[in-house]
């Protein structure tokens, strides 16, 4: 089920050829430090995640199985690695009651989001991504942006599938919540309309 070229660059690693893994690296740096980015909000512990992710990936290459995609297996381990540094320094509490979202709100907040630039709205949903717990941002990211499947993050959360379906549920209401919470009041000062 993993690429070929990554199976090939893991065979090579796993029989001694240490810069082998430069290629593994390299080919999965980016999705790495983005989601320890958006789980703990810090360039700089992205950043050490990110060291520690493939340090940990390089050590247990060999217990690579090749029975899900490697960048799957890497992401596991990027996301117990965020878990883990978000217990040892758990100084913000971000916790929002659910309110019931009724699909005017939902219409509402997506018209009002038309009326904003593309790049705007990318930077709005952006401020109000980091708003979110950072379980809930994570499975948001891992859904809407990075695109696995609901299978792939029961791999990578090791949740159950009516586990994640609820905790992406609810995670889309506190986001709405927080976009209509943060982007009408700015509309509306902006245009002038309610």
């Amino acid at each position: 089920m993993t690429n070929k070229n990554d199976q090939l660059y893991i065979n090579k690693v796993i029989n001694g050829d240490v810069n082998a893994f430069a290629y593994l690296v390299d080919n999965y740096k980016d999705l790495v430090f983005s989601l320890a980015y958006k789980m703990t909000k810090s360039r700089e512990e992205a950043e050490e995640i990110s060291q520690d992710t493939f340090i940990k990936a390089y050590k247990n290459l060999s217990k690579f199985k090749g029975d899900s995609k490697f960048s799957t297996w890497l992401y596991r381990i990027t996301y117990h690695a965020c878990l883990d540094a978000i217990k040892k320094n758990k100084n913000n509490n971000n916790s929002l009651e659910i309110n019931e979202v009724t699909f005017n709100q939902i219409q509402s907040v997506e018209n009002i989001l038309q009326g904003i630039e593309r790049k705007e709205r990318s930077k709005i949903m952006n401020d109000c991504l980091l708003r979110l717990p950072e379980d809930e941002r994570a499975l948001i990211w891992m859904f809407y942006y990075d695109e696995l499947t609901l299978k792939e993050i029961i791999e990578v959360t090791q949740f159950s599938e009516a586990n994640i379906k609820v905790k992406l549920h609810r995670a889309r209401k506190k986001l709405l919540n927080i976009v209509k919470e943060n982007v009408e009041p700015e509309i509306i000062k902006h245009y002038g309309r309610k």
